[in-house]
């Protein structure tokens, strides 16, 4: 028992000492933790302070110039022109005090164009400069009204803007307009660089060299101002192909509203030039670039403190387009001279342009896609636009061209066999007659395509129908057969998107109404309307054995070129690409191909004059299209005219369409499909014999002069 005692004594005696080591334990870390804060308030203290008070934007720097464009052959057909430019970037907390005075000094350095500012810009500017008047322009019980929350602070501004005089506007002339001019190229976001002057922007607003280098001297007393390099589009072939290449926005459009948050989603500046139609829109995110990326350091009050750069900037990558430019020159010449020609022959007043599309057949490559446009300017002095976008957004009724798909559209249901034969003579339907250009008796289907009958056409789509045909009685037809027949059409690409690689494309119109006569017409091509795209992949198809090829007018993609040793390294290449192959046997389509071979190589065929002795062997189909027009001058219908081929007819390497709507009128005719047609080909395969011979420059040399010789026209007419 005593014992027991004695170790509990000694447990009592060790737990005190227990509880001073502890004691001193968590003193120790006490005193450690407040030696700690001591530190950090008082030594450290206002480092940290600072440090708090900073923040960081992330932004963008100069833009880089956009990828280069190609054509097929290396030469470069859209470049970048480097100019000087002046700039200001606005930081976080500038004030509208600061940003004037920093125009009025920028001012005494350069000349600034006025020529854009509005009178809202000089109404904004005279209440910056005449803060006070400004204040007295509303009164004390507007003022209270804005105190009560009646009015808003943008009411009371309508006002202040509304009062101002055309006397007190008038006092913002000379160096203070110029200061205005200025200083209106300061707003934008803050860490963004806004060009204030650039030879790219306005002609009569460029920087001269003198300009530029008096501010790269004085821009210690400039603040947020610098002299960069900017960079503007160039076109060595001038507006060859141009609205197919497309455009880009200015610094100053920035980027569209309907497409900013998309665009600032994908880390874009808002005042980035970007691709707003064509080639251009469709390729912007290989063409942009990878901009610079650098962090920018400023304070709580938003001054510059560092900038780091997060990320190297690189030019855009280059496209290599299947277009031949030196046959897209020489194409868009021969339609030049083929409309003056046509005109002056016709004196349509409706005539004013014409088409061609050339593509290979078996790959899709686009090697032309031509459109001109006939104006004459105020002068009364004629002029070509560039139209190259109608080839695949404006339709048209083709006419005979889209016979070759109708003998299809029978083989395939059964209406017609390779070989059937109907007498051509006129259709009388309910009384109204319908019939060919003249009668011609007996024909089976290739005569039906040499000679191009329409009646043959006409009993194919009666078959289609399931009509019955009687003489001078009404003709009922199923339905059906509307969409039977557009059906086969869209195989071959007619009346739906070709799939080009390019925006905007249109698929033409088809017909609403369901009359009997009107798949007659159909079945003619004066019904349903198509581009001249459609009428190139059309003819491609058959002309390939059946396979749709999506036409294509990037060829590859590559790294951006240093500027010497030409294309950088390929890092794409588009291959062909199939959208579908034809449901039809092999034996029907090498039957329509053959009656495409005698349209332009046999004797009766409607071509054969134009293209019989030609040594490259094409195949192909005319077309002409009754439409209406201007009944003013008592005529009541123009027709367009229209070609598609391929050659070598066996071994095709290039096929083509043309289309020159409303090129007929009243009673004059013109060839103008048919001359169009023949040089383009001719063209095509001299400039190939050129190559293969090394003459190729001479001959591009020659057509450039003529472009620009005044005396050519007279001397090829």
């Amino acid at each position: 028992m005593k014992k027991k005692q004695k170790n509990n004594k000694k447990k009592r005696n060790h737990l005190p000492f227990r509880l001073n080591v502890l004691f001193f334990i968590v003193f120790l870390l006490f005193s450690i933790l407040i030696l700690k804060l001591g530190l950090t308030q008082i030594v450290y203290g206002e480092d940290y302070r600072r440090e708090i008070e900073k923040k960081e934007e992330v932004t963008v720097s100069a833009s880089v110039p956009r990828g280069k464009i190609y054509d097929r052959n290396g030469k470069v057909i859209v470049d970048n022109l480097p100019l000087n430019a002046i700039t200001y970037t606005g930081y976080q907390g500038t004030t509208a005090e600061e940003r004037l005075k920093v125009a009025r000094d920028l001012a005494i350095f350069i000349d600034k164009d006025t020529k854009d500012v509005t009178e809202r810009d000089k109404k904004d500017f005279w209440m910056l400069t005449h803060p006070e008047e400004a204040l007295e322009k509303v009164t004390d019980a507007e003022l209270k009204k804005l105190d009560d929350g009646d009015l808003e602070a943008t009411d009371i501004y309508k006002l202040q803007l509304n009062r101002i005089t055309e006397e007190e506007l008038a006092t913002i002339t000379g160096q203070e307009l110029e200061v205005l001019a200025i200083y209106r190229e300061f707003s934008g976001y803050a860490l963004t660089p806004q060009i204030v002057k650039s030879n790219s922007e306005n002609k009569n607003d460029e920087v001269s060299e003198q300009e530029y280098a008096v501010v790269s001297e004085h821009l210690s007393q400039l603040p947020g101002v610098d002299t960069t390099t900017d960079w503007v589009r160039e076109y060595p072939y001038g507006d060859t192909f141009r609205t197919v290449l497309g455009n880009i926005t200015s610094s100053k459009e920035g980027l569209p509203s309907e497409v900013a948050t998309y665009y600032v989603a994908k880390e874009y500046s808002r005042n980035d030039r970007v691709g707003k139609s064509y080639i251009e829109k469709q390729y912007e995110d290989v063409l942009h670039g990878q901009k610079e990326k650098v962090k920018n350091i400023t304070d709580k009050a938003g001054n510059p403190l560092n900038q780091e750069v997060i990320t190297e900037g690189a030019n855009g990558k280059d496209l290599v387009l299947s277009i031949d430019m030196d046959l897209q020159i020489a194409i868009e010449k021969i339609i030049e001279e083929e409309l003056v020609t046509a005109k002056s022959k016709s004196g349509s007043a409706f005539l004013d342009r014409a088409f061609v599309v050339m593509m290979n057949p078996t790959t899709g490559e686009v090697l032309s896609l031509a459109g001109k446009q006939y104006v004459k300017n105020d002068q009364g002095e004629v002029e070509f636009l560039d139209f190259a976008r109608g080839t695949f957004q404006l339709s048209y009724a083709m006419g005979s061209t889209v016979k070759g798909a109708t003998v299809l559209t029978g083989f395939e249901t059964n209406t017609i066999k390779p070989g059937t034969t109907f007498i051509d003579s006129p259709l009388n339907i309910n009384g109204l007659p319908k019939g060919s250009y003249k009668v011609l008796g007996p024909v089976n289907d290739l005569d039906a395509l040499k000679k191009s009958s329409n009646v043959y056409m006409f009993h194919t789509a009666i078959g289609v129908g399931e009509g019955n045909y009687a003489y001078g009685k009404p003709l009922y037809i199923n339905t059906a057969a509307f969409d039977t027949f557009r059906y086969y059409f869209s195989q071959f690409g007619l009346g739906v998107k070709t799939g080009i690689d390019l925006p905007g494309e249109q698929t033409g119109f088809a017909g609403t109404d369901t009359l009997p006569g009107l798949l007659l017409d159909l079945s003619i091509g004066q019904y349903d309307t198509y581009t001249p795209l459609q009428l190139a992949q059309y003819v491609s198809t058959i002309a390939n054995g059946g396979y749709r090829v999506k036409p294509q007018i990037v060829k590859d993609i590559h790294q951006p070129s240093d500027g010497q040793n030409g294309l950088g390294p390929i890092l794409k290449e588009f291959k062909p690409e199939i959208l579908n192959r034809v449901d039809m046997k092999k034996e029907y389509i090498e039957q329509v191909q053959e009656g495409f071979r005698q349209v332009m190589q046999e004797s009766g065929g409607t071509a054969v004059g134009s293209f019989g002795d030609k040594p490259y062997k094409p195949a192909g189909k005319t077309g002409t299209a009754q439409v209406d027009v201007d009944k003013s001058e008592n005529v009541a219908y123009a027709h367009n005219l229209t070609l598609i081929g391929y050659a070598p007819y066996d071994n095709p390497e290039v096929a083509f369409s043309v289309v020159a709507p409303t090129a007929d009128y009243g009673n004059s005719k013109t060839s103008i499909n048919l001359n169009i047609g023949e040089r383009i080909l001719d063209e095509y395969f001299n400039l190939k014999q050129n190559r293969a011979n090394g003459t190729e420059q001479e001959v591009i040399d020659e057509a450039e002069s003529e472009l620009t010789d005044p005396t050519s026209e007279e001397e090829n007419e």
